[in-house]
């Protein structure tokens, strides 16, 4: 399809018919962008108070809650961060717990059931609007500009989530094709499929390559070691996502594709959070979302510190995300952009890591792929894998309230279609689970070796 066409008129007809204004938020971004610093700041708070009040109106949790912090939502003045602050943090288990008294089921355009990744080692079941979506689907598009790639250009995504490749049917397979998309499965990692898929990108020829930062630098160190370095004449930027991105990963995708990396932070209950500039500064979705970095005592912390992320969704309307702990780890920094918008910076992002996994029969898998079994099971409030051998799951579960038995069960039968029959799974709940020795958040650790030519880090 001509990038234009799928610009001009396919794509942005697809959003109409499906109730999304990506593209008149798109529109939003384009300018707002380059407000001042105080401007975008004092938009925050304007969205804010809106949310407050559908929250308020709509949401029995976050109503008592704010009552309870004697905030007044008819004054008449304007909000400000300290009035942010007298409202308390919520987490991954208050918003699973009490997810019928905050879900407004009648939002307009419907509240849509959707599942975290669960790479926090804390799966949870959430619901988001329309407004959410285009929100993200906007803020993608609009970093996708700023490294010169417009709607419509070809776009590889080496992904992984059930929630894309279950959708395998004719109508998904045109819908890609309509939007040149090409989906590659980052479950599926074998040495033959990694061949496969350098052919097909070759093939394509993206202006953009997307996926897990793992992923993206176990596939270029296959390249790499095969010396089958592709040429992609339309490519401009790879774009990594999911986890942590570590410098001898950025070096080796760099490398292998000879164009520049962009880091994305997002988390699917939060928002897409931050995306990475061409002047290499992590720029915040600040239109869509307000940032704190917090101290143990939940206060902000000082420029070049490090805090926990806590994010405000300003267009969660259907499940508002208010003060919402992320769990991950940040350097705070008061510099601006460097090329004049006024949009925040996070200075270093410090998330949970994923590791692969390696079937009896080599196949080596994302990690998100034992990951999604484990988070679709309701009662499972923490988990953590270890995988010993390729015969072998030792699955650590911290029960929730809505725990059952049954689940253990239910476990092991979803792990083994996944790595195997003859794979021999453990499912054993405690009351904790404690941090790697590191101190680092790695909740899926596999002991079986890659092999050599692909070790990329320790």
């Amino acid at each position: 399809m001509h990038p234009n066409l799928v610009k001009w008129l396919v794509y942005p007809v697809h959003e109409r018919m499906v109730s999304r204004p990506t593209f008149t938020y798109l529109a939003e971004l384009e300018k707002t962008q380059w407000l001042s610093r105080e401007a975008v700041e004092r938009m925050q708070m304007e969205k804010l108070l809106a949310l407050l009040h559908i929250a308020d109106d709509h949401s029995p949790w976050h109503a008592e809650r704010i009552r309870a912090s004697g905030l007044d939502l008819t004054a008449s003045r304007d909000l400000t961060f300290d009035d942010l602050r007298r409202l308390p943090t919520m987490n991954k288990a208050d918003a699973s717990v009490n997810r019928d008294r905050i879900v407004w089921k009648n939002v307009p355009g419907g509240a849509h059931r959707y599942n975290t990744g669960g790479s926090s080692g804390q799966p949870l079941i959430f619901y988001f609007g329309r407004k959410r979506q285009a929100a993200d689907a906007a803020s993608r598009m609009r970093a996708r500009r700023w490294w010169k790639i417009e709607v419509g250009e070809p776009e590889v995504f080496l992904w992984g989530a059930p929630v894309e490749l279950n959708k395998t049917d004719l109508v998904k397979k045109i819908r890609d094709r309509l939007f040149n998309q090409l989906l590659l499965n980052a479950f599926e990692m074998s040495e033959s499929r990694m061949s496969d898929y350098l052919k097909i990108i070759q093939s394509f020829n993206p202006a953009c390559i997307y996926g897990y930062a793992s992923s993206l630098s176990l596939l270029a160190s296959y390249a790499k070691s095969r010396n089958r370095v592709p040429k992609l004449s339309r490519l401009k930027v790879v774009c990594t996502t999911g986890e942590p991105l570590f410098p001898e990963q950025r070096a080796l995708i760099e490398e292998v594709f000879d164009k520049p990396v962009s880091n994305e932070y997002g988390c699917r209950d939060g928002g897409l959070i931050a995306l990475e500039s061409p002047q290499g500064q992590m720029l915040v979705n600040s239109e869509s979302l307000i940032v704190e970095i917090l101290d143990d005592n939940g206060m902000p912390v000082a420029p070049g510190e490090i805090g926990e992320v806590v994010v405000t969704n300003l267009c969660s309307e259907a499940q508002p995300f208010i003060r919402y702990r992320t769990g991950d780890m940040a350097r705070q920094t008061d510099e601006l952009c460097n090329v004049g918008r006024g949009l925040h910076v996070i200075s270093e992002i410090m998330g949970r890591t994923t590791d692969f996994v390696v079937r009896p029969d080599g196949t080596i898998m994302h990690a998100l792929a034992v990951i999604y079994v484990l988070r679709a099971i309701e009662g499972v409030h923490e988990f953590k894998i270890i995988q010993p051998s390729t015969t072998q799951l030792d699955v650590m579960v911290v029960p929730g309230p809505i725990w059952h038995e049954s689940a253990k069960d239910e476990i092991v039968k979803q792990l083994q279609s996944r790595m195997g029959r003859d794979v021999r799974v453990e499912v054993n709940t405690m009351d904790n689970i404690p941090p790697e020795a590191s101190g680092k958040y790695r909740y899926v650790t596999s002991h079986v070796p890659l092999p050599e030519k692909l070790e990329i880090r320790s």
